[in-house]
């Protein structure tokens, strides 16, 4: 049972280390749902030695993307594996709901044999269980995962549901608003992993205005994460 943290800068990457989680999810925008970081930032978190996968969104909103974008998220792949990433993030549906076989096709490919998980854009699918045969087939490794709810604790029934579809072929890692309480009950769903971002606030002592935005911003707390580890063990 693995434990991956998302997070956003080098500070969270190092909470993941001292916390004992197994991989970090990097991305930018984590108050959007994720972006694509720089890779400046990509390199700095890979040199601290924690597994690293990369989320590769090139803009917020859905997730039906043109030629265009598809083929912007393949060049940040390009650079991702030149980087030395672990993994990628990926994700790509059709304007009716359904799985877009030719993006993440064209995706898995430029990953060139890194890990790849299909994020939540799985929870926007109508038929779950059959997209999860269709990404194996396709070469993704693992999909992210709340059951559809807000919450991943709200969608314990679904999660169950799909572990038990995956057959083994494709992970399934449980995340969506997951506190260190929750874990016990999504590992009794038996799914593969778990994924929360464990984030507390912070306030930026320095000069902040109106170009800046909020003083307040969040960062990753290795304490919380090493609750969600014991909870894993």
């Amino acid at each position: 049972m693995a434990l991956e943290i998302a997070i956003t800068g080098v500070q969270g990457a190092r909470a993941a280390l001292d916390g004992g989680a197994d991989r970090v999810e990097l991305c930018s925008g984590l108050e959007v749902g994720g972006l694509t970081p720089s890779l400046g930032l990509v390199d700095a978190v890979v040199a601290t030695g924690i597994d690293v996968h990369v989320l590769v969104r090139p803009r917020p909103g859905g997730f039906v993307f043109t030629a265009t974008e598809v083929e912007v998220m393949v060049r940040d792949l390009e650079h991702l594996v030149d980087a030395g990433v672990a993994g990628v993030v990926i994700g790509a549906l059709t304007p009716d709901g359904g799985l877009d076989r030719h993006a993440v096709k064209s995706l898995v490919r430029a990953a060139e044999g890194r890990d790849v998980t299909f994020h939540r854009a799985l929870d926007v699918v109508a038929d779950r269980p059959r997209a999860l045969g269709e990404l194996a087939d396709l070469g993704v490794r693992r999909v992210l995962t709340s059951g559809g709810t807000a919450r991943a604790v709200d969608g314990l029934a679904v999660l169950a549901d799909l572990a038990r579809a995956a057959f083994g072929r494709i992970e399934v890692m449980a995340g969506g608003r997951v506190d260190p309480e929750h874990i016990p009950l999504l590992l009794e769903s038996g799914v593969d992993a778990v994924h929360l971002s464990a984030r507390v606030p912070r306030e930026d002592a320095g000069a902040s205005g109106p170009g800046g935005g909020p003083a307040a911003y969040s960062v990753a707390d290795p304490v919380m994460i090493a609750h969600a580890a014991a909870a894993l063990t």
